[in-house]
């Protein structure tokens, strides 16, 4: 593969799009070019790297290893870019902008108003990230600091603990411990659980079996709870934040704690995001008590027990 050429992001861009529809007439009305010009991109960056990156005949089109490889590749680049372009625009338009990521249930607003505070002219956006893309967010610099939930690849990235939190287990309505008032994991037992990774992240002492369903966020894992496919977990601000009609949360003491951290790319140094951490560890225990709202509000009845 030949490195000595710099990577032209517009045909990066050209072969993505080749790379998602496999057919370059359907890509070229995507990118509004004429079909020609984008075959002709795509050998142009074919002789750039040094590789084919799609093998081409009558049965259609398809990924070479090479264009794998290039494909898991260019969506973090591509949007590295993309964040860049993103703060260079708004420091010309003469506002700052930070952008924090954060995990389901957690409050970013405490730490936002303690930080606007110190720094008035900076513009605090927030992104909902989910756990398999926390860490490449971070990395690609499409969030600036995140609000991160345990287990993360740690590589790369500086994590600071905030707090824990307790978890609850997430039920079908007609579940038969739903009307518990606590659970154990003895409970729990043979019941198959909607995970979202590895066993070895699950909070028992023991994994439960995996019901096989792969879940990315709190919306999907609840729909599969809902539908009666298996158990699930969840942080207490999580459960308090997401409700459905179909679900309860019942409180299981004995679970292992939620880790929340704050992480930001190890290379990414910054006074503005030096600031924002500072707030948010001054603000952790708010932070943490922001879960609890809906609690205070209604008796508890609501935290512990779903819509």
């Amino acid at each position: 593969m030949n490195l000595n050429s710099d990577l032209d992001l517009r045909k990066l861009r050209y072969f993505v799009a080749v790379a998602d529809q496999l057919h370059f007439g359907r890509a070229a009305e995507e990118l509004h070019i004429a079909q020609p010009v984008l075959s002709r991109q795509i050998r142009a960056l074919e002789q750039d790297l040094g590789a084919a990156l799609f093998t081409r005949d009558r049965h259609g089109v398809e990924l070479t290893e090479a264009g794998r490889q290039l494909l898991a590749d260019a969506g973090p680049l591509l949007a590295s870019t993309h964040a860049l372009r993103r703060r260079v625009s708004a420091a010309a338009g003469g506002k700052r902008r930070l952008m924090v990521g954060f995990r389901a249930g957690i409050a970013v607003t405490p730490a936002a108003r303690a930080f606007e505070e110190r720094h008035p002219g900076v513009v605090v956006d927030v992104q909902r990230i989910e756990g398999d893309d926390q860490a490449a967010m971070l990395l690609d610099g499409r969030i600036d600091v995140g609000y991160v939930r345990l287990p993360i690849d740690e590589s790369g990235l500086r994590v600071t603990p905030l707090y824990t939190e307790p978890r609850v287990a997430v039920l079908p309505a007609g579940h038969r411990l739903a009307g518990k008032e606590e659970i154990t994991e003895a409970d729990l037992a043979g019941e198959p659980l909607v995970w979202h990774g590895d066993p070895s992240t699950q909070p028992t002492e023991r994994p439960l079996r995996n019901a096989g369903y792969p879940v990315r966020g709190v919306d999907e894992t609840l729909e599969h709870v809902a539908a009666g496919r298996g158990i699930s977990f969840l942080a207490r601000s999580a459960s308090v934040f997401y409700s459905h009609p179909d679900v309860v949360y019942v409180p299981i003491p004995a679970l292992a704690h939620d880790q929340v951290c704050l992480a930001v790319s190890a290379s990414h140094t910054s006074p503005v995001v030096d600031d924002f951490v500072t707030a948010a560890r001054s603000t952790a225990e708010i932070t943490a008590e922001c879960g609890n709202y809906e609690m205070w509000q209604l008796g508890g009845d609501a935290a512990t027990r779903g819509a």
